[in-house]
């Protein structure tokens, strides 16, 4: 039996782990992965695990909290995954979600995701949240908006060049 971080009745999510790089190579892989977050240079199993050694770990070492799987509870299957980022470029802890194309469009989204944003708020004092993504990707938006957070500005980031736009929950943005 997996052992969760945290939990909803259908999900259970726990942090990404070297033992995940399949599962990271496929996600990071999907065409909406590549056409709205963008090609991570992860091309092989062995460029995952280099990955999340290097991008996800860290920072749960650092910060205690990070990127997690999120697992169907009755079928045990690795669906996607949601995470509270600090981010090169962005202030504050950025909120971030992916899933499989056949997991999309279930609710698996919100209800993985505000779970996140609760044991955030709950176990490290996180209430200011934000979001970012291209203008094309409107599923992303409006699961922004119904998680609570609200358009603020259109940004860029170091190393990435291309316009994204900015969510938060906080009224410090306005």
């Amino acid at each position: 039996m997996e052992e969760y971080t945290f939990e909803t009745e259908r999900l259970g999510m726990r942090p990404t782990a070297v033992e995940d790089a399949h599962f990271i190579f496929e996600l990071l892989n999907t065409p909406k992965w590549l056409r709205y977050i963008g090609d991570r240079q992860v091309h092989t199993e062995e460029d995952a695990v280099t990955y999340i050694k290097s991008k996800m770990l860290p920072q749960f070492k650092e910060r205690q909290f990070g990127n997690y799987i999120v697992i169907r509870k009755e079928d045990h299957h690795k669906i996607g995954c949601c995470g509270l980022y600090d981010r090169e470029g962005l202030e504050g802890i950025d909120v971030g979600f992916a899933f499989l194309p056949s997991y999309e469009g279930k609710g698996y989204g919100y209800e993985s995701t505000s779970k996140l944003m609760e044991y955030g708020k709950d176990v490290h004092g996180i209430t200011h949240v934000n979001g970012i993504t291209i203008k094309e990707n409107i599923g992303s938006q409006k699961l922004l908006e119904k998680l609570g957070l609200r358009y603020i500005k259109t940004i860029t980031l170091p190393k990435d060049p291309d316009p994204l736009l900015f969510y938060s929950n906080s009224t410090d943005h306005a």
